[in-house]
């Protein structure tokens, strides 16, 4: 069986698109897949193995991923770190061609992904999409709220032209019920436990990061609008009006293209430490936190909360979209109301000082991670392929069983 993943975005670009595709890629063809990947070119010096992006996967971080095709691509304006592909037809229509795959799926709804999609429909060849991002959601945060409604109805006619959408939680399912795409499995909630886990803990990466002996909390993800976090910034300068000097601390990875705004306003006791290796640097940042903040309403998943849960960090968070399928308030962390900074300090207050609640937390962050290892996730992937190419070759057979023409 062979499918190809064709996605606007991949390792060594740090996001949950590309963390979850090659997650995927790597999973199916551990299960006997043939697998490759159509993605946008990056710039060589970025795919070394130390490289930001280095990626989750199961198994030895060194394993080689399967083949990836790139299409020419440029930095996306105001956002250097994001590269935009050229739509590439008749090049992704030859990949196809000679790969001859079973299942295309589209990672994203944009030039690989779409182009992707044509190809493979052009051939009769099932074609299944993921939604990862409300990119309707964040168009008033880039001022371009006009474009909202437009938007939704592009990304709505993607998804309705494919066999099945897969989605990372049940909000963003009934997001595009509601958008009238019909077949839509919930599926991607996973977290590598043999990455995340508080054994990564380490005195030398508190001292590398300098926060002593002080309560740290950790912010990981991109630092875009849409993720919020000038809340976070601000409930911590709450934090600290009420606290003992050096007694607590924010850390902050990830780059993005608000980071030299959210540098310019975080107040003393932030520090920023960009992109980390993702199969050493990052897990050793959660697991030598002591908590988990985080103020984004726009997730469809959430990842980095379950790495950090996976760490065993109590989070606090805004259990809004995929948040709220993990986040369970006083059992594995703390829930606060949306772009609410007090409320999210006197969490962070009530975290740092109550040490008996902290560990309850914590012991429910691991219970809640040690359910959403990615085995499970995978096997329920390639089981729901492989269903798809069954009724495909069935559809297929219809008119030769029926006589209507010969094999």
């Amino acid at each position: 069986m062979r499918v190809l993943y064709c996605t606007d975005t991949y390792v060594p670009q740090v996001n949950g698109v590309s963390v979850v595709t090659d997650i995927s890629a790597r999973g199916l063809a551990a299960r006997g897949w043939d697998v490759e990947i159509v993605a946008p070119r990056y710039p060589q010096a970025a795919r070394g193995p130390a490289s930001p992006g280095t990626p989750a996967q199961p198994g030895p971080p060194e394993q080689p991923g399967p083949p990836v095709h790139d299409v020419l691509a440029f930095p996306a304006p105001r956002y250097p770190d994001l590269r935009m592909a050229f739509p590439a037809p008749w090049r992704v229509a030859r990949i196809i061609g000679r790969f001859r795959p079973d299942i295309v799926h589209c990672a994203t709804e944009f030039a690989v992904g779409r182009v992707g999609m044509w190809a493979a429909v052009r051939r009769g060849i099932p074609v299944v999409t993921s939604y990862h991002t409300n990119f309707a959601q964040y168009a008033p945060l880039y001022g371009l709220g006009r474009a909202e409604g437009m938007l939704e109805r592009y990304i709505a006619s993607v998804h309705r032209s494919a066999r099945r959408t897969y989605t990372p939680s049940t909000a963003s399912r009934a997001e595009l019920w509601r958008m009238g795409v019909a077949d839509v499995e919930v599926w991607g909630r996973g977290v590598d436990l043999a990455i995340f886990t508080p054994d990564r803990r380490s005195a030398r990466t508190r001292a590398r990061i300098g926060v002593q002996n002080a309560f740290t909390f950790v912010y990981v993800g991109r630092l875009a609008p849409e993720k919020s976090v000038d809340v976070v910034l601000e409930a911590y300068a709450r934090l600290v009006a009420r606290a003992a000097p050096d007694a607590v601390r924010l850390v902050v990875a990830g780059s993005g293209p608000a980071e030299p705004a959210l540098r310019r306003a975080a107040p003393p006791g932030v520090r920023f430490l960009g992109n980390l290796e993702r199969a050493r640097e990052l897990p050793e940042l959660y697991a030598s936190a002591d908590a988990f903040v985080f103020a984004s309403v726009t997730e469809t998943l959430g990842l980095v909360v379950l790495e950090a849960m996976a760490c065993g960090l109590p989070v606090i968070a805004v259990p809004a979209g995929g948040v709220s399928d993990h986040l369970r308030d006083n059992d594995n962390g703390l829930a606060v109301p949306a772009n609410d900074s007090e409320a999210m300090a006197q969490a962070m207050w009530r975290m740092a000082t109550e040490a008996g609640l902290r560990e309850c937390l914590s012991e429910g962050a691991l219970r809640t991670a040690r359910a959403l290892g990615w085995s499970a996730e995978l096997d329920r992937l390639d089981a729901s392929y492989r269903g798809l190419c069954e009724e495909t070759e069935a559809v297929r057979a219809l008119p030769v069983r029926l006589g209507l023409r010969r094999a």
